[in-house]
């Protein structure tokens, strides 16, 4: 399977006081602002490594799910928080953390399966930098 998504940024002004706008061909973000103060001061709007996150998050869940599926398991729910730490000009660390309601699986097998999930995930292969995983099984 093949297939490209786009996404398109504007930004207009210099890096501190200038701001830009996101948007993605769904026009899920549409005109998304995004500047300075919503990367480094939690202004309202969006931010590149927030995005990362739930690209990370979603792409993750889904890979899951697959896997699940392939081993004879349905989960209930996947709920995943993505942490993306920004330090001195880099992404230097996003952790996983995995809520998990899969039913008659174990804990052990869930985290083996969520941890295959963290390796094979497209996202994961795709960043360069330490990705870490926490799972609960409820």
């Amino acid at each position: 399977m093949k297939f490209t998504r786009k996404a398109t940024a504007q930004w207009k002004g210099s890096g501190k006081e200038g701001k830009g706008t996101v948007t993605t061909a769904s026009n899920v973000l549409n005109n998304t602002p995004y500047s300075f103060h919503t990367r480094f001061e939690n202004a309202a709007g969006t931010n590149p490594e927030e995005l990362i996150g739930a690209a990370h998050a979603g792409c993750f869940a889904m890979q899951l799910s697959f896997l699940l599926n392939e081993a004879g398991f349905t989960a209930t729910t996947l709920d995943v928080g993505a942490t993306v730490t920004f330090e001195d000009g880099s992404i230097v660390l996003i952790v996983l953390n995995l809520e998990g309601n899969v039913p008659n699986i174990s804990k052990e097998e869930f985290a083996q399966i969520a941890t295959k999930a963290k390796e094979v995930c497209p996202i994961s292969k795709l960043l360069n930098t330490t990705i870490e995983l926490n799972t609960n099984l409820s």
